[in-house]
């Protein structure tokens, strides 16, 4: 389930840089798939399936799909230029640490009133 939720968030990412950019929606596979594919690895290490909603593991999830997905990017032919980093690496850094900070005070919340 939590895999699901990184993966939706890492498809709206890309859907919403698209859609700032006027980009061509048939392009959407290609432009998504080094992200989707530094999300995969990710998710391989033990340490983020052991406690997949955890800070650390959105830690590990970030670094590795920000920094994945733009070498890969990179690495298909796609460009880097100007602010893309920048915005790449702050939109995921709330996708995936925001979603991660919302679970904990939930079941810090219900843990002291349960």
């Amino acid at each position: 389930m939590f895999f699901l939720l990184d993966l939706v968030l890492t498809g709206l990412f890309v859907a919403m840089g698209m859609n700032s950019h006027d980009s061509s929606w048939s392009e959407y596979p290609l432009t998504v798939l080094p992200f989707v594919l530094a999300l995969i690895a990710a998710w391989l290490l033990p340490q983020v399936r052991r406690a997949p909603a955890s800070l650390t593991a959105g830690a590990i999830v970030y670094v590795i799909t920000t920094v994945g997905g733009l070498a890969l990017r990179w690495a298909f032919g796609d460009g880097l230029s100007g602010a893309f980093p920048f915005v790449t690496a702050a939109v995921l850094a709330v996708f995936f640490f925001g979603w991660r900070l919302i679970h904990l005070a939930i079941t810090r919340t219900s843990e002291k009133h349960g």
